[in-house]
């Protein structure tokens, strides 16, 4: 017990005072502003980007069958087995030559971890201590906000490029300065985007390899949606595929970020991997074989089964694609919406309903119809005098096809009642 003398508290990094809460943590302050709840309709939580499709059952079964992994340590490696595997995915899926499974792929524990460990390792904050300007890490805005922590915690600045229906939705790198862009250490991009959708084009990847040479800083790419897309369009671009196009065969300044979760509806596996330039692979090994992220031997072999089927991801796709057809043009009766090009949101305007903000629209329709979406200002940051979430929702369609129409329905029904 600490003596009465002493009652200073514990020293913390303070940092972690700039982290701004989660959008769900945001979500639940705002619901608890309304009265009491008195609609009796169930709830349909459309807020959350968790996949509720159906895990394979082969991809079980692998766990299973592999428990006698739980007897050994893992690497953090993995194993040569799970990145030739991934290596062999990587070709077949963007058509490219596989890269090399010993020094260009590595499994890691979920993107998420990975996307916020990558800035640990690759921000030099030292700058500061020379009294010079912190360093920046870029980030689309909205955007998922692992960016911004992963940043700060890093000991470097977040800046936000605001993506609006204006500019398409894709970061404008003119935006910055050029003593701004000698800052740079790192850029998270996103695509295909969340909560957009918009994927990234060649002119825009040639644009940031441009950039990236020039400044020396490097490139996140993270790619979890790349495999939710309607199979009638050409597949999403990826960082790896467009650095083989433009001739960057050694991948340099860049590592994609891919997942298992959204491809195969296994949040809860937490497996997915980095893939490209060989020298930060390596450091990143490094940094990783200390933070203790290693893959469970368990996961891994699941991991090798998911990736070398596509079957289940196709299906995955189609159930995707009769949602997006049976509800674009349902709630575009009543909301600015449109299919993305890619994922599993749609990025919707409330801005037709004057006075209503985003975050009102989202708590009337919790309050009155049960459904639940996310207001997009909680998925943005001000930055240039606006937050370009602000007036738009974002509406997850991960339920089953008849919970996503009836959520639509009452979307509709209350869209409705605002507008009288």
């Amino acid at each position: 017990m600490r003596s009465p003398e002493n009652n200073s508290t514990a020293p913390v990094n303070p940092e972690l005072a700039r982290l701004q809460p989660y959008p769900f943590e945001k979500l639940r302050r705002l619901f608890a502003q309304s009265p009491a709840q008195t609609c009796t309709l169930k709830e349909i939580k459309l807020s959350i980007g968790e996949p509720q499709h159906a895990t394979p059952v082969f991809i079980q079964r692998a766990l299973i069958d592999n428990l006698n992994g739980l007897a050994a340590y893992p690497s953090t490696q993995g194993s040569d087995a799970l990145r030739e595997g991934i290596a062999a995915w990587v070709s077949r899926r963007y058509n490219i030559p596989a890269p090399d499974a010993a020094t260009q792929v590595l499994p890691v524990n979920g993107s998420r971890e990975a996307l916020f460990a990558f800035a640990q390792t690759l921000i030099d904050s030292r700058t500061q201590a020379q009294g010079q300007p912190s360093p920046l890490v870029l980030c689309p805005n909205p955007f998922y906000q692992i960016y911004e922590g992963a940043a700060i915690l890093a000991g470097a600045e977040p800046r936000f490029l605001n993506t609006l229906p204006g500019n398409d939705f894709v970061m404008d790198f003119a935006h910055l300065s050029a003593a701004d862009w000698r800052r740079v250490q790192l850029v998270y991009v996103c695509s295909p985007g969340n909560p957009t959708g918009k994927v990234m084009g060649l002119e825009a990847w040639k644009t940031l390899f441009e950039l990236a040479d020039r400044h020396h800083f490097v490139i996140a790419s993270d790619e979890c949606y790349s495999e939710i897309y309607d199979e009638t369009q050409s597949p999403p671009l990826g960082g790896l595929e467009a650095a083989q196009r433009l001739g960057r065969h050694d991948y340099r300044n860049l590592v994609m970020f891919s997942s298992l979760s959204k491809r195969s509806n296994v949040p809860g596996l937490r497996s997915g991997f980095v893939a490209g330039d060989a020298d930060i692979i390596r450091q990143f090994l490094l940094y990783r074989t200390y933070h203790g992220s290693a893959m469970s031997p368990v996961v891994q072999a699941a991991s090798l089964i998911a990736w070398n089927d596509e079957e289940h991801v196709c299906e995955n796709r189609r159930l995707y694609r009769e949602k997006f057809e049976r509800i674009t043009p349902l709630l575009a009766r009543y909301l600015d919406v449109s299919r993305p090009d890619a994922g599993f949101y749609l990025w919707a305007s409330v801005q037709r309903y004057a006075g209503m903000s985003d975050t009102e629209f989202a708590r009337r329709l919790q309050h009155e119809q049960n459904v639940v979406v996310l207001p997009g200002s909680f998925l943005a940051r001000e930055a240039d005098g606006i937050n370009p979430g602000a007036g738009f929702i974002r509406i997850a369609l991960v339920a089953g096809l008849d919970e996503c129409l009836e959520a639509a329905e009452r979307i509709a029904n209350f869209c409705q009642s605002i507008s009288h």
